[in-house]
């Protein structure tokens, strides 16, 4: 199993990184919490990762902390998640909010996420409040990523289309991105900002 990786940062086009260790390409999938704390292209990254052997792949999966890995392997231990439904989750709230969800079970906030109904959010707050019962929450532990380049069009189409693949559909997805679009940011806000527009 490859637990952690450490390389150049060779693309993000969410929800996909490519991660250049000693001459090799790693292709990764990431949950957009992992986004917002990336550095910028060409930079240095340490990621913990999640290996998943299946028939026909062989698919990698990537968190900034072990706290977001650790989570991450609690949902897709669920019956009915996979690790696209995983994502979506930690891509739609933040790990402190989903946990706090968890443990005053309100399904609102996770009914909200694409691929999650109200009675698969019943059933993963029912599973997940004794797995939940030691994570504490950490108050202010997210990281905003700050930038100060005008927004091209190109950053726009990449917010977009990383929300159509987190399954909003194309007209909801141009909506929230088209309401936080603002001069200045980077593709990792504007998704940021657009899924917590739709929350």
């Amino acid at each position: 199993m490859i637990g952690r990786l450490t390389g150049i940062l060779l693309e993000k086009q969410p929800p996909y990184i490519l991660l250049d260790v000693q001459g090799v390409g790693y292709e990764l999938d990431a949950p957009m919490s992992t986004f917002y704390q990336l550095p910028v292209l060409g930079e240095q990254v340490t990621l913990h990762t999640h290996m998943v052997v299946r028939e026909d792949a062989q698919l990698l999966y990537a968190f900034c902390a072990k706290r977001d890995r650790a989570l991450f392997r609690e949902l897709i231990r669920l019956n009915g998640v996979g690790p696209k439904l995983a994502l979506a989750l930690m891509s739609g709230m933040e790990v402190d909010e989903l946990v706090r969800a968890v443990q005053s079970q309100d399904t609102s906030v996770l009914v909200k996420v694409p691929g999650v109904g109200k009675k698969t959010a019943e059933r993963l707050l029912v599973e997940l409040k004794d797995r939940f019962k030691a994570w504490e929450t950490i108050p202010g532990s997210f990281k905003p990523l700050v930038t100060g380049v005008a927004t091209p069009p190109s950053m726009t189409a990449d917010a977009v289309s990383a929300l159509i693949t987190l399954g909003y559909k194309p007209q909801e997805a141009s909506k929230a991105v088209a309401a936080v679009d603002e001069e200045g940011l980077s593709s990792e806000e504007l998704i940021r900002r657009a899924l917590k527009g739709m929350v």
